[in-house]
């Protein structure tokens, strides 16, 4: 992969190892200098809407964002082999730079080591910073691209660029390089002639160089601009300056560092040092990441940036008071000024938020101004708490804020104040007005949380039974609250144990009824946020509890609610932001999905029993199970084409419901398949434990393309065993048969034929009296499968054209391409060459009329195995590639196993061993992934047969061996004879003895006897058996 280099600062440009790359047109470049300002952050759509198109997108604006993003993925896919470096997100994108580089990261990198190193005198290195970070600009900040925050971004990055040119500056005069600042400044007094910092270091660069009367004249023309432009004098820096300079007392000690100072103003006198922090939690653990991260605050309290804010959120009961405090106390020695600390009580079940007005009022006489001197308006109290506050060192705790307008009239002006914000909002509002540290508190791990029980009950209780803690932790799910809550019940209670509280908790009617002692605790918390939900959203919340899976799309809410996706993502916004619902990673290519915490599932679960009438809380289910079914019905007829599956029984020809989405399976059918695959899984085991209505059985045959490319054999046996015992109990005789068959063809993947035999008979005796012809047909093609297997290649051939027959019947091209396919593979085998030859190529003729790229390459395997036959070696390799290829492009590994194997074989016979190795060695790695032990031992009899024409015996009985020992555990005749017939003849041979493809291909197809081998009728096969 090669490595890109994204420019900013100057005209947008990006480079691959140094070559520039075409970005398209002005559009494509606006929405990639959008997501590169917030690289790592998700940028929504309306974003980037508003800033291509301004207040007037057009009704395709989604669209036309949408092609953009595509563009950008396939010009960095072909540029540096990177098709994952735009991700989409929830309604929105974000570029994930990875190893590639943005200039204005490195920039910021340079800027905050320079102002390290410059603050402890290390001013050489620090100027060399500075040097660097000026370096980096070539030309105007993102020249050439404009609109929404693309125009702030720029007025931003050029009063940076003005910031770090003064310190460097600065900095060059305290090392006596006078000469360099007088050219720097010159341009930027010239360009910016109010900037009053340049002009200062200007002068007195001049000064040092011998030029007094030049610096009097930069400090007389600013005056005359000072007063034309804004109405005033330069300020007492610049105007002690000049008098300096006219009393010729300028030195090159005076001013020693070069800073812009004035005389200070009288700061007010405090009268009191407040210290309200509360003391720190006892057991108080983990957190060593956020720990560091709020660290970052008390350096950016150091610089001349804006006022540093740490804004942590996160759910009830997670830790945010405890890490607030615990940091605060931990940092009070840099905050020599006071600490404050209010409870805004945003979210208190018991007492209302507390006002702005009445927190200033606390604040200020905390900071000692008598309350006759406090104003009686708002904005007369925030002024004064600000005017007390300047040019002090203060801490402000403001804990369980409820929104981000309760507190901003108790934010400091810019100085060196800290302020650290706790509560359940995300605070997005703060970013971009200070410099903002956003936490957003996770539930602990399960080493942190077994650490903070110990550190509350004490280790004689969760060392005594660790099987027993180890539940209870989980069963916690890692909140704070709820283990703290349990470690001081097993101290009031000696005579309790974790058995007896871990028994408990498992019953979930019972759980939050341990964890919320005296009306509060877990329930309680989560309880606030809950009852200010508006109507709809809380609703939503109740029925997602009662949704059997860890997590989903969008679209799941949407039919819940009856609403359409759009109306349901709100909702689920409005949950986030209550943090009552997590937003989760999905799978790759696919939308973030969602969950709950599991005691605020539970929860949620209590207030949908407790809200809901019973039969709708059934209806809302029937409609999620409906919209999984939909989906997933679509996606297979992607995938498959239309006709390959039954129709849905219960709503055959109904319209489709207007919560149903048109955008998720269809871009990427086999990603949607993957991010379902869990849910699904939930879904079915909650439909047969509950006894609801419908159909598991339809949804599993519509997931076996995901379980059959990406070899889930465990997940398919465990959802179609589980759809079998509900079939089996509601008396669905076509379930039954339908997951008899998908069962039997799972036997088939895992080469278990008799058991495959005898869930496919079954099956077939179930269907003999009618039944869905296209599970008739698939029975009997699989049934076909195993007497092939057997070497009843008769029995094969009658069972094979029944099921074409009844393929036919269903209208289903690609089983029929499928089965005769089959077909021609059994009549090569019985010798019927011409036969074969014309039903292959029918198979793929027929094949061609359906959608399904597994059937066209299963196809094409067969027809590459029937021109090995033909002696057409090199065609064979060539149709061998063509099926890696449509393999690859579905994620089918087992596909890639089997045209790798076959490109082996027609390499060997072409005597190219060496490219033969290389591809039977990828054979064997794709088979190894997905478990096929057959097809693993005819790719190392392939390799016994390429090493042998390397006149390498030994090896290659070797080979030969593990062969054998798969086939035998196989039992598989046929193939045994083969590999028996080439492990005589390698031990016959003797090494450095030649060996040609002809010579192996007549012994293995048991031709070699007729012509005369003189390999002797003795020669024992591995085991030690004669065969």
């Amino acid at each position: 992969m090669r490595s890109l280099s994204f420019k900013l600062l100057g005209p947008l440009t990006v480079e691959a190892d140094g070559e520039p790359v075409p970005l398209g047109g002005p559009r494509q470049r606006t929405v990639l200098a959008t997501l590169l300002l917030s690289a790592g952050t998700p940028v929504p759509v309306d974003v980037l809407i508003e800033t291509v198109w301004g207040g007037a997108p057009p009704v395709t604006a989604r669209n036309q964002i949408a092609v953009c993003i595509n563009s950008l993925r396939r010009i960095f896919r072909d540029a540096a082999g990177d098709d994952r470096l735009i991700v989409t997100g929830h309604r929105s994108y974000a570029l994930a730079p990875g190893q590639h580089g943005i200039d204005v990261h490195v920039l910021d990198q340079l800027v905050f080591r320079a102002r390290n190193l410059a603050g402890a005198d290390e001013c050489a290195e620090a100027a060399e910073c500075f040097r660097q970070a000026l370096a980096l600009w070539n030309g105007t900040a993102l020249e050439g691209v404009s609109g929404g925050d693309l125009d702030a971004a720029r007025a931003w990055l050029t009063e940076l660029w003005l910031d770090v040119s003064e310190e460097h500056a600065g900095l060059l005069l305290r090392l006596g390089q006078h000469r360099s600042v007088v050219s720097q400044m010159t341009t930027v007094v010239e360009k910016w002639p109010l900037r009053e910092q340049a002009r200062f270091h200007l002068m007195v660069a001049l000064c040092r160089s011998g030029r007094r009367a030049r610096a009097l004249e930069v400090y007389r023309s600013g005056r005359r601009i000072f007063i034309e432009e804004i109405g005033a004098e330069p300020g007492p820096a610049l105007q002690q300056l000049h008098q300096s300079i006219l009393r010729d007392l300028v030195t090159a000690e005076r001013p020693e560092n070069g800073a812009l100072t004035a005389a200070p103003a009288a700061a007010p006198a405090a009268t009191a040092l407040p210290a309200q922090l509360p003391a720190s939690a006892a057991a108080f653990t983990g957190r060593a990441a956020e720990v560091a991260e709020l660290d970052r605050l008390i350096d950016a309290a150091k610089g001349d940036v804006p006022l540093a804010v740490a804004a942590i959120s996160g759910t009830s009961g997670v830790g945010k008071t405890a890490l607030a405090v615990y940091w605060s106390n931990r940092v009070a020695g840099n905050y020599p000024d006071g600490q404050l600390f209010v409870d805004m009580r945003g979210h208190d079940g018991h007492r209302p938020p507390v006002t702005p007005m009445r927190a200033l009022n606390r604040c200020l006489r905390a900071l000692g101004v008598p309350s006759a001197d406090i104003p009686d308006d708002l904005d007369g109290r925030s002024a004064l708490y600000r005017s007390v506050l300047d040019g002090k060192r203060v801490l402000v705790l403001l804990d369980n804020v409820r929104s981000v307008s309760q507190i901003l009239p108790l934010i400091p002006g810019e100085g060196l104040c800290c302020v650290v914000i706790t509560g359940r909002d995300s605070f997005d509002r703060l970013a971009g007005d200070y410099a903002t540290v956003k936490l957003g508190l996770q539930p602990l791990d399960l080493e942190h949380s077994d650490r903070m029980l110990a550190a509350v009950a004490g280790r004689a209780y969760t060392e005594a039974h660790p099987d027993h803690t180890a539940r209870l932790l989980e069963l916690c799910g890692g909140l704070p609250l709820a283990l703290r809550i349990i470690g001081s019940s097993l101290i009031a209670k000696p005579y309790g144990s974790v058995q007896l509280v871990v028994r408990r908790l498992e019953d979930r009617r019972r759980r939050l009824d341990v964890l919320s002692p005296h009306e509060g605790g877990v329930r309680g918390g989560i309880w606030n946020s809950y009852r200010e939900l508006p109507a709809e959203a809380a609703r939503l919340f109740r029925l997602l509890g009662l949704l059997p899976v860890e997590d989903f799309a969008a679209w799941v809410g949407a039919a819940l609610l009856d609403v359409c996706p759009e109306r349901a993502e709100d909702l689920l916004d409005r949950l986030v932001e209550a943090q009552l619902l997590e937003v989760r990673s999905g799978a790759s290519g696919m939308p973030p999905r969602f969950g709950l915490h599991s005691l605020l599932r539970l929860f949620a679960w209590e207030r949908g029993v407790a809200e809901e009438h019973p039969e709708e809380q059934q209806a809302a289910l029937e409609r999620a199970f409906r919209a999984w079914l939909t989906l997933a019905d679509r996606a297979h007829e992607q995938l498959r084409g239309p006709g390959h599956v039954a129709v849905l029984r219960d709503w055959a020809g109904q319209e489709r419901p207007h919560w149903f989405t048109a955008e998720e399976p269809w871009s990427d059918p086999m990603a949607w398949f993957e991010s379902e695959r869990q849910a699904t899984a939930e879904l079915i085991g909650h439909w047969r434990d509950a006894n609801h209505p419908g159909h598991p059985w339809e949804l599993v045959v519509r997931m076996v393309p995901l379980f059959e490319a990406h070899s889930y054999l465990d997940a398919w046996r465990a959802v179609a065993d589980t759809a079998l015992q509900v079939a089996r109990a509601t008396g669905d005789t076509e379930g039954v048969a339908a997951m008899l068959s998908s069962l039997g063809t799972l036997e088939i993947y895992q080469r278990d034929y008799p058991r495959a035999r005898s869930r496919l008979l079954d099956a077939k005796s179930m269907l003999e009296a009618g039944g869905n012809a296209r599970t008739r047909a698939t029975v009997l093609r699989n049934l076909a499968l195993c007497a092939r297997f057997y070497g009843e290649l008769d029995e094969a051939g009658v069972l094979c054209r029944e099921a074409i027959e009844f393929f036919v019947r269903a209208d289903d091209p690609a089983g029929r391409s499928h089965a005769t396919g089959l077909l021609a593979q059994i009549e090569l085998e019985r010798g019927e060459n011409r036969l074969g030859i014309a039903l292959i190529r029918e198979a793929i003729a027929t094949g061609q009329g359906s959608s399904s790229l597994r059937v066209e390459a299963q196809n094409l395997y067969r027809l590459a195995e029937t021109l090995l036959r033909e002696g057409e070696a090199h065609e064979a390799e060539q149709t061998g590639h063509e099926v890696v290829a449509i393999s690859r492009s579905e994620a089918d590994r087992l596909g890639e196993a089997h045209g790798w194997r076959v490109c082996g074989e027609a390499q060997w016979r072409q005597q190219r061993t060496e490219r033969a190795l290389t591809s039977l060695s990828q054979a064997f790695q794709a088979a190894a992934e997905v478990g096929d032990t057959f097809l693993q031992a005819r790719i190392h009899l392939d390799l016994a047969c390429a090493t042998a024409l390397r006149q390498t015996p030994v090896e290659a009985r070797a080979y030969v061996e593990s062969a054998l020992s798969r086939l035998r555990g196989l039992s598989s005749p046929h193939w045994e004879q083969r590999a028996e017939r080439l492990y005589r003849f390698l031990v016959w041979i003797k090494p450095g003895t030649p060996v040609s493809p002809g010579d192996l291909v007549r012994l293995i197809d048991g031709s070699v006897a007729s012509e005369g081998s003189v390999v002797p009728d003795n020669s024992a096969a591995p085991d030690g058996r004669t065969p």
